[in-house]
């Protein structure tokens, strides 16, 4: 005989199939949807690594317009280029889960609070490598409720910051999630990241209040702890423990033209 249809065993027995058709729904669509994410999610990447340079246009061809944009691989301890990783696929934010391709960062080493750090990071040159007209960062650091990650865009001179923007981030909206806010990034273009040349120290902060002067931007109204943790992660990212030694070598080259530049205008008087 037929079981009723309000039979414990018919009950589970359904239950049971269902649970299997849908998981084998779920996990062909995953599979098969993975390609696509994948694609859309590099796109994201490059469209903010584009718009951290003002580069980016609604509407255009992003791949095209990355054409001008060439990734590299950075020793962060010597600030040195590497071939040790292929720049278009290593990716810095995974390797940091490697002992052997991390190391572990603990008290006033930490202020972005990021427990471990890669070894290696991936920059991204605008314009000729070899002179750079931008060099784009990526930079990370806690902030009031989770990580937050974006780039940071600094001149040829090492010195000069053109743009940051934050990619993910779970910041209050209306609060801390203003980071993303175009007139809040907007104040940072023109801003220095060092007092003096041959200091390694970043001075780039977020003030409490109202920014004042060529290194602060005003503090984001309501979110204190998210504006600290913007002050800390650029702290760290643009100290030597991130990429200080790296953007020490722009700006020791730019001290060395402009050394060479006065020989020549002193020669030229002499002559």
């Amino acid at each position: 005989m037929a079981q009723s249809n309000n039979s414990i065993k018919k009950i589970l027995t359904v239950a049971f199939a269902l649970c299997i058709v849908c998981s084998v729904i779920v996990s062909t669509a995953a599979v098969a949807l993975r390609p696509m994410q994948q694609l859309n999610q590099e796109l994201d990447r490059k469209t903010n690594i584009l718009n951290v340079a003002n580069l980016y246009e609604s509407g255009m061809d992003v791949e095209a317009a990355f054409g001008q944009v060439t990734p590299r691989v950075v020793n962060l301890e010597t600030g040195e280029y590497s071939d040790q990783h292929d720049p278009e696929t290593f990716d810095g934010f995974e390797a940091r889960r490697d002992p052997a391709a991390s190391r572990t960062l603990s008290g006033e080493r930490d202020p972005a609070g990021l427990s471990r750090v890669e070894n290696y990071a991936t920059v991204y040159l605008v314009g000729d490598p070899d002179d750079p007209e931008q060099v784009i960062l990526p930079i990370r650091g806690q902030g009031l409720w989770g990580l937050m990650r974006g780039f940071l865009s600094v001149e040829g001179d090492g010195n000069t910051i053109v743009g940051i923007t934050y990619y993910e981030h779970s910041e209050t909206p209306g609060l801390g999630a203003e980071v993303n806010n175009p007139r809040w990034q907007a104040q940072w273009e023109g801003k220095q990241v060092f007092d003096e040349e041959g200091d390694l120290t970043p001075a780039i902060r977020v003030a409490k209040g109202s920014g004042s002067g060529e290194h602060e931007v005003d503090g984001l109204s309501g979110a204190t702890l998210t504006s600290n943790g913007v002050t800390n992660m650029l702290q760290f990212w643009l100290s030597p423990e991130g990429f200080g030694e790296y953007l020490a070598k722009f700006r020791s080259g730019v001290d060395q033209d402009d050394a060479q530049d006065a020989d020549v205008e002193l020669e030229a008087e002499g002559a």
